[in-house]
């Protein structure tokens, strides 16, 4: 068994607040130092739906999905962390098998409940309510969280340093591979649509269109495009109105709008879970695009494995 180190987390979005309890749960002294609050973060306006969305490498991807969905279902009892097993539909024309398929256990092809996309994937899909899950992780901290914005991670105190900044990574870590996809979500009341069902379409020939329902709310989106940094993060009605109309194609009826939110989701073509080449004190954990609560328990469980590893 490692001994026990002081490690410091940068970042508490779900990445940050989900390592930071499994190795406080390994029996680690941690610290997590934030810019932003939680609620202030990118997870904050996240769809948080499992769903593999364009992240990689395969391989990884798929255990660190199939890791965290069982992670996230043994939460479902706890009403309090905002957890909940809903039914998702990733709409196909055909069967072909998406990558990510290997990380489910009961993924079914077959027909959907929408009349304009009458066949997909069927599967079990953990919801999570940001608003609810992000105050619930930071309540079990060890420590309040220290808000101070970092600069230079070699000068983070701590045994070691675990970097969850999410795309501030880029200017941290001079990572050209870390991009900013921006991403908008339009927020309905529930209307005529289904709360114990999700539908996820991101295959050719139109953008992407999800549907996740929260308790109270309907989230439909997106987008998925290279943004600067310095993105405004505004609302463009027209991504509404094509969002709002890609809904109604397929038969669903949402209720009216209550709002919309865009946020930047730090995406690279693999996520960067390692320690660092020239500061092995430091290790990077990164890079995981619209797919943060899909591999959040998983990617933590794995950085646990590696700081015993190299203790060892």
């Amino acid at each position: 068994m490692t001994p026990p180190r002081r490690i410091t987390v940068v970042g508490a979005g779900v990445i940050g607040l989900t390592t930071a309890l499994e190795l406080a749960a390994a029996g680690h002294d941690v610290t997590v130092i934030t810019a932003a609050a939680p609620a202030a973060t990118t997870s904050a306006i996240a769809g948080a739906i499992w769903f593999p969305y364009q992240v990689g490498p395969p391989d990884r991807a798929t255990r660190w999905a199939a890791r965290s969905r069982a992670r996230w279902a043994a939460l479902v009892d706890d009403r309090a962390a905002g957890v909940d097993l809903i039914t998702g539909y990733e709409l196909a024309a055909t069967a072909d098998p998406p990558w990510w398929l290997a990380a489910l256990d009961d993924a079914r092809w077959g027909p959907t409940p929408l009349p304009g996309a009458p066949t997909g994937w069927r599967f079990t899909a953990p919801r999570i309510e940001p608003a609810l899950f992000l105050p619930w992780a930071e309540a079990r901290l060890p420590r309040p969280l220290v808000h101070r914005r970092v600069a230079r991670l070699a000068e983070v105190a701590g045994d070691l340093v675990i970097n969850c900044t999410g795309l501030a990574a880029r200017a941290l870590t001079d990572d050209a591979a870390l991009v900013g996809l921006r991403g908008q979500i339009v927020i309905t009341a529930p209307g005529g649509c289904d709360l114990a069902t999700t539908i996820a379409d991101d295959g050719p020939p139109g953008p992407i269109f999800y549907a996740i329902p929260r308790r109270g709310e309907l989230v439909l989106g997106g987008t998925a495009e290279v943004a600067a940094d310095d993105d405004p993060l505004t609302v463009d009605a027209a991504v509404r109105a094509r969002i709002l109309a890609q809904a109604a194609a397929l038969g669903l009826t949402p209720g009216p709008v209550r709002g919309d939110r865009v946020g930047l989701r730090p995406t690279r073509p693999a996520v960067r879970l390692e320690r660092d080449a020239t500061d092995p004190r430091i290790v990077h954990h990164y890079g995981h695009g619209g797919a943060g609560y899909t591999l959040a328990w998983g990617c933590a469980e794995d950085v646990v494995a590696l700081i015993d590893s190299c203790a060892q």
